[in-house]
């Protein structure tokens, strides 16, 4: 068995294109075209490289962008401030805070200040609670990439046995509440997990979202498995790779997910939707 790649980049252009569409019909029909506050503190390199590809994806789309780059300095408080005029903004949909932050500025805090009716990654605890309720409102952005993934695959998700691996309040947590609405029967690895390779080989579908390159061995992975890789490392050679062995992985899977071209792409189309359905839910047309 060779596994089919279940490339996320294909499907996310799908859906940047449905977004594209929605956000011109729209303002045809005279509402105000989305808008994203992106904001950015300190000189972290990966971060500017990744605030500026979601900013090139809005633009694609339609989605206006409004930057706010500050400095490594800017103190917890300065921040509170900005967060709390863009709450107050009703121009703005959605605001997006990159991480990671300096170390004086408490990150879980920011998190619960953004308004959860503007909170576009997903990450406020309303978001979360609701998601948890399986009432979502903006869920957050990888996990919901991964699910669109999986209906890619057709796989029914009732009944299935599903193993996570990680439990980041970002990407492995919020993964769990997704599956367990969908009727999975979902069991949970961490660093603490007795025996991984045997929680990963019960596993019909596989999630793996911890950032260690070749965690997961290829051959824990049970014939006709649907592998998940979420993780992102680039190695000394420059080369990205994920936590899964792909190669060995790809010899019992059914379908996997490259490394990159996977999950990342629908992380992005994903804060895009989330932008644009703030933007409906607000309902404010042009004057």
């Amino acid at each position: 068995m060779t596994a089919k790649l279940l490339r996320g980049d294909e499907i996310a252009k799908l859906l940047r294109e449905r977004i594209a569409a929605d956000i011109r019909q729209r303002t045809i029909q005279g509402f105000r075209q989305p808008s994203l506050a992106v904001v950015l503190v300190g000189d972290n390199p990966a971060s500017h490289v990744y605030v500026r590809n979601k900013k090139t994806a809005c633009e694609h789309v339609g989605i206006h962008t409004i930057d706010y780059t500050l400095p490594q300095t800017t103190s917890h408080q300065e921040l509170i401030a900005l967060i709390n005029k863009l709450n107050l903004d009703p121009k703005v949909d959605g605001i997006l805070v990159q991480l990671p932050l300096p170390l004086q500025i408490n990150p879980r805090e920011i998190d619960e200040l953004i308004d959860p009716h503007k909170d576009v990654d997903g990450f406020h605890p309303y978001n979360i609670g609701r998601l948890a309720q399986a009432r979502p409102y903006l869920r957050p952005c990888t996990p919901a990439g991964v699910m669109l993934l999986l209906a890619h695959t057709g796989v029914k998700l009732a009944g299935a046995k599903a193993t996570v691996v990680g439990t980041s309040n970002i990407v492995g947590l919020p993964m769990i509440l997704e599956l367990t609405a969908a009727g999975a029967t979902v069991t949970t690895c961490n660093s603490k997990t007795r025996d991984l390779a045997a929680e990963v080989a019960g596993a019909n579908i596989l999630v793996v979202a911890v950032g260690k390159p070749g965690l997961i061995k290829g051959a824990w992975i049970k014939p006709g498995c649907i592998v998940i890789d979420v993780g992102m490392n680039r190695l000394e050679n420059g080369h990205l790779t994920g936590d899964v062995e792909f190669e060995a992985a790809k010899q019992h899977a059914a379908w996997i997910t490259p490394v990159p071209g996977g999950v990342g792409p629908m992380t992005i189309a994903c804060l895009l939707n989330n932008t644009l359905l703030a933007n409906i839910k607000s309902q404010v047309p042009d004057k």
